[in-house]
């Protein structure tokens, strides 16, 4: 989900303006006649130290582009349909337990790995969609990174679940053209500081493991509505996943980045009003520090934080036919996600889409518009992600723990009714061990 195509025309723009500023700046020499040419000679005579330096700075960023791409391509992709079983009385820790095992971060062993091999995290992508109001669940993953641990986890986690491998992805049944077809697409992140979690299966007390009738399955809002679409409609919610690790040098960075775990010490630090050392005001019974709310914010951080995370987003699409576009779709589907929203510590919702607040100014011929809903359809069939917004970039990848992740894209429970998700039909076992072969006479 690297921002490729940026860093390309940022390259390319780079030299450009540098030899533009050059011409600038001989022209006004000139109208000063000024005498350029010792200027020139220390130049050149120092040009085995500084081209080095500027080819590096500009040829990097497009080498390891060039290098992870290939590595993206080699390992290839597959689209895996999940059919549900029967019976599902785990609760969302065994989809907890799932991203924890398929959490890969591809971790380069040296740098030849990083720089010729181009190794890196790769994009895991969990799809719910409904296609004319039939509710599917898929996983997009790396063929041959990720295939056999996925299909291999899901089995362990939820007996019974059938894998197919889907041969033509069903993406790609929508091809761009705007006299058939019309969309929207919204970015979905958090919204607050990333080191806040949303409210989890934890908060909703689905660890406890109820009785079914008693459950409370916090995708159902979101199953019911899609089950809701209409023949010629298609709502697609996909959720882009790639390991969260440190960078350096090794890992293809010219910068060090750590982990979340270092903001959110910070970030914890801050709230308990402790300074550089650990200290802080003195707690005691008859004078607290931290009120209630407070307590259950630095406990959801930290254990948040122990876990394995994903950078993560959420794309969501509503596509219909061409004038049949039903705005009533719209606010049902984005609200399915504010249930998992804690007032005061952090929301999950859209943060951007393919629209304008003032469409009149910022898009008088709808050209524009009509250029975003092109590139995001295509960006969702190849699991890739750029944030829309450029400037604020509010929609930019967050971070999210293996538990968030759980909570929103898990095997529902038998509690969840929509007769447009369909179930395997019995219960698939293998045979007895101990079964007779060859040619048996029948008493």
């Amino acid at each position: 989900m690297r921002d490729s195509s940026k860093t390309m025309v940022v390259n390319i723009a780079t030299p450009l303006f540098l030899f533009i500023a050059l011409g600038i700046m001989f022209y006004v020499f000139s109208l000063l006649n000024v005498d350029i040419r010792p200027i020139l000679t220390v130049v050149i005579v120092l040009t085995p130290l500084w081209l080095p330096v500027v080819f590096f700075y500009v040829l990097f960023d497009m080498w390891m582009w060039s290098m992870t791409e290939k590595f993206k391509y080699d390992n290839g992709r597959t689209t895996l349909r999940i059919k549900l079983p029967q019976e599902v009385l785990k609760s969302p820790e065994a989809m907890e337990s799932i991203f924890t095992q398929i959490h890969n971060p591809s971790r380069p062993d040296n740098y030849m790995q990083t720089y010729f091999d181009g190794r890196h995290p790769l994009v895991y992508s969990f799809e719910i969609v409904s296609i004319g109001g039939e509710v599917r669940f898929y996983v997009n993953v790396p063929t041959k990174k990720g295939k056999n641990a996925v299909e291999a986890q899901f089995y362990a986690q939820y007996p019974g679940i059938e894998i197919v491998e889907e041969l033509i992805d069903y993406a790609a049944e929508v091809v761009w053209d705007e006299k058939k077809w019309d969309l929207i697409s919204f970015h979905m992140t958090k919204k607050q500081d990333e080191v806040y979690p949303i409210k989890t299966y934890i908060d909703f007390g689905m660890d406890k493991l109820p009785k079914e009738e008693l459950k409370f399955e916090p995708m159902s809002p979101l199953i019911e509505h899609l089950g809701k679409c209409k023949p010629h409609e298609r709502i697609w919610v996909q959720i882009l996943c790639t390991a969260h690790a440190p960078k350096n040098l090794v890992r293809g960075s010219l910068s060090d980045v750590p982990t979340w775990e270092v903001h959110a010490k910070e970030v914890i630090d801050k709230i308990m009003k402790r300074d550089k050392e650990g200290s802080g005001v003195e707690e005691t019974e008859n004078r607290p520090t931290l009120t209630l709310s407070e307590r259950d914010t630095v406990a959801a951080i930290e254990r948040n934080t122990s876990k394995y995370a994903y950078d993560a987003v959420v794309r969501a699409m509503y596509i219909t036919e061409a004038g049949k576009f039903d705005a009533d779709m719209i606010s049902p589907l984005l609200r399915a996600f504010a249930q998992y929203d804690v007032v005061g510590r952090n929301q999950l919702g859209a943060t951007w889409r393919t629209d304008f607040d003032y469409n009149f100014i910022s898009d008088f011929s709808g050209q524009r518009k009509r250029n975003m809903k092109k590139t995001e359809l295509e960006y969702y069939k190849h699991r890739f992600y750029l944030p829309g917004d450029k400037k604020k970039r509010v929609d930019k990848v967050k971070v999210m723990s293996v538990e968030e992740l759980a909570t929103i894209y898990h095997i529902p429970g038998t509690s969840v009714l929509t007769p447009s998700m369909s179930r395997v039909e019995s219960t698939r076992r293998e045979a007895p061990a101990n079964l007779p072969i060859g040619n048996t006479p029948y008493a």
